[in-house]
């Protein structure tokens, strides 16, 4: 079962069908959200596909029909037009100042400059440089120019312990994406992901007309690995990783299940295995907390303490749906934000009275969160807490 690869730190869906890793076919959801929307947002964890679905769509708009073949997209789609694409990876960057900001904003926007044969002019505003951007590549091929940005509240989250500098970040944050409502004749597709739902960041005060799918039963499967996909399409490796630590399939299924299963994304939706800890267990035949180890929640502790909630002790939570649209600037509530980077999910939902239940979607996360308040508090690990930071 070795021979198959798993997309372990490969994002990009170009490089896993030409590489032939595995890939868990999107392309269906993919297709149905660039035509039945035009501006839309998805709020996922970290390394939940949000990338991948990114470059996907890029793939789709490109016109790169020979990347679908086999796939879903190659029997839904039968024109295959070709538009500009201009894919602005936001999480290039680490922004704990304007520098870093400022630097990251210039080359994402110079390289498409370079493309359109603009002059790249750093003393312009970004605003007019993307609107710049956008209308030389409409005027240049005579196509809607799609607009993918990934990973567009990195900037905010990475600012988050100083305020002062956060606001400076928000407001050029929305001064650079403000041409996107304004360019709409020029547009057939917006799409931003982060994880972070836009309201809360409240920089997209003047792109109000845009879609948030993040809760929409329909998408709820869009990122991640369902359960019919895992029972569907990883029989055998599950069979392999049961053999391989003495146990049966059907035991094997359970303890995935146990550890990485149990993220719901909308009310209603379907139910999502952590993609990433979920091909880190098959690729390596070992149960471990690796989505848990990829990120520090040293801020989600610190947000805890500040409002005197135990961690351990949020495992029954009640929220409404406005309790997710409180602004991030004024954190006062960090459910909202513990549900968004996947440490809380949707364990119940009752449609009449429009009332969710969160909790730990999983083992992983539990335990994960767990090892980390102990490290934290532990005086003799204190070590620990300042390498996080």
């Amino acid at each position: 079962m070795k021979n198959r690869k798993y997309p372990l730190g490969i994002q990009t869906f170009e490089n896993i069908i030409k590489g032939q890793y595995v890939y868990v076919d999107k392309t269906a959801l993919a297709y149905e959200l660039a035509n039945e929307n035009k501006y839309c947002f998805l709020s996922r964890p970290r390394r939940f596909g949000k990338s991948l679905l990114v470059t996907t769509l890029q793939a789709y708009f490109e016109g790169r029909k020979e990347l679908f073949g086999g796939l879903a997209m190659e029997k839904l789609e039968t024109e295959w037009n070709e538009h500009p694409v201009i894919h602005l990876d936001i999480s290039k960057g680490k922004f704990y100042d304007l520098t870093s900001l400022h630097a990251t904003l210039n080359s994402m926007l110079a390289e498409y400059e370079t493309k359109y044969s603009l002059n790249a002019e750093f003393s312009k505003a970004y605003n007019v440089r993307l609107q710049n951007i956008i209308e030389a590549a409409y005027a240049q091929t005579g196509k809607e120019v799609v607009v993918l940005i990934d990973e567009y509240d990195a900037p905010m989250h990475d600012s988050m312990k100083d305020k002062e500098l956060q606001c400076q970040i928000r407001n050029i944050m929305r001064n650079f994406i403000s041409p996107l409502k304004g360019e709409e004749k020029y547009l057939r597709f917006v799409f931003l992901t982060g994880i972070s739902k836009f309201s809360q960041l409240s920089i997209f005060s003047e792109l109000n007309n845009i879609t948030n799918i993040s809760m929409q039963d329909k998408y709820s499967a869009i990122c991640g690995v369902s359960e019919n996909e895992l029972l569907s399409l990883f029989k055998d490796d599950i069979r392999d990783l049961a053999e391989n630590n003495d146990m049966t399939y059907d035991e094997a299924l359970a303890e995935l299940k146990h550890h990485y299963d149990g993220y719901h994304f909308s009310g209603n939706g379907e139910d999502i295995y952590n993609p990433y800890s979920l091909f880190c267990t098959l690729d390596s035949n070992d149960f471990g907390d690796y989505w848990f180890s990829t990120g520090t929640p040293t801020f989600l502790i610190e947000l805890l303490q500040e409002k005197h909630l135990d961690m351990l002790d949020l495992d029954d939570i009640i929220a409404t749906a406005d309790r997710f649209d409180t602004p991030t600037e004024n954190i006062t509530d960090p459910v909202p934000v513990l549900y968004q980077s996947g440490y809380l999910t949707i364990k119940g939902y009752n449609r009449k009275s429009k009332i969710f239940k969160l909790g730990f979607p999983n083992s992983e996360v539990k335990q994960g969160f767990s090892n980390s308040l102990f490290r934290y508090y532990a005086p003799d690990n204190m070590g620990d807490k300042d390498a996080e930071e």
